[in-house]
């Protein structure tokens, strides 16, 4: 087969002529009329109003990202708000801890003067003819008191007993074993004992001696004792101890427990008021086997002093 034959060349125009004008394309791909060659193309101004219109949108995209930017910090804010306190908005948000005295909780100072009730007559024996109404005393630094030392068969007392849901730290005074191992290692006793209880609050040194006293009281009664049990009343009243203010509740408590003698105990229970914001509490036991000590229960009361 024949060899292919090159193209002919294309012809070069004569020097001295020009190409023939026609449309050309400017960059961008606006048409533009015809032009020399080589000469510049014409420049587009922009319309009317589209600059302002550009700055306009420049505005809106900076708000935009700066209203992002607010929005992301508030959520990532709320998150670690809520992450470390999910109760923080919710009902159960928790009050200040509440730091007074549990006394001083229950017994909140009082606006009025109470009124004492009608005492019910005592059925106490006398004491006997004799008895140690003078002589030795027992102090009790703490509670702001003294009352009548005993003879035989009291002993002093050499413990802290916190007895009760009020764990009213009795830490002086006397008592005697009536009954050894009852329970097979428990000891019963008579007991002739005192305390101080914080019963104001902060620094305050009146409290609502009434409402003090017939806690300490009702915890006497519920927690000190064999359970159930049936009380007898004998007083409960406003009264003067050494000349200080005192509520004071005397009872007599009837109970079972197997292993224990005694069927019952006469108690007496004074809060009296010593000027201090801690309240002296007075508490007096005579188990039901030693009937014969009883007036040891109102001679005691009756010795109480200030200190």
């Amino acid at each position: 087969m024949p060899a292919a034959m090159p193209p002919e060349p294309p012809s070069r125009p004569t020097p001295g002529t020009a190409w023939a004008a026609g449309p050309v394309t400017r960059l961008g791909g606006l048409p533009v009329g015809g032009s020399p060659v080589g000469g510049p193309s014409p420049v587009a101004l922009p319309a009317p109003g589209m600059r302002e219109r550009r700055e306009r949108q420049r505005l809106w995209w900076f708000g935009g990202a700066a209203g992002a930017v607010l929005v992301t910090g508030l959520v990532v804010v709320l998150t670690m708000t809520l992450g470390s306190d999910p109760h923080l908005f919710g009902d159960d948000f928790s009050a200040p801890a509440d730091t007074r005295p549990p006394l001083a909780r229950m017994c909140p100072p009082s606006t009025g003067v109470p009124t004492a009730p009608t005492p019910a007559p005592s059925n106490t024996p006398p004491p006997p003819t004799g008895s140690p109404s003078v002589g030795p005393r027992t102090v009790d630094e703490e509670a702001g008191i003294s009352y009548t030392a005993y003879g035989a068969p009291w002993l002093p007392w050499e413990t802290v007993w916190n007895a009760g849901m009020l764990e009213v730290p009795y830490k002086t005074g006397q008592h005697f074993v009536t009954e050894t191992a009852y329970d097979g290692f428990s000891d019963y006793h008579a007991s002739i004992l005192s305390a101080a209880v914080p019963a104001a609050e902060n620094d305050a040194l009146t409290f609502d001696l009434e409402c003090v006293g017939r806690q300490v009281a009702a915890d006497v009664r519920a927690e000190y004792y064999p359970q159930p049990s049936r009380m007898e009343l004998l007083r409960d009243e406003r009264a003067m101890l050494g000349g200080r203010p005192a509520w004071v509740t005397v009872f007599r408590l009837h109970f079972n427990r197997p292993g224990l003698k005694a069927t019952d105990e006469l108690a007496a229970v004074a809060c009296i008021d010593v000027g201090r914001a801690t309240a002296a509490i007075f508490y007096v036991s005579i188990p039901g086997t030693h009937r014969q000590l009883d007036w040891v229960v109102d001679d005691a009361l009756a010795s109480v002093r200030p200190i």
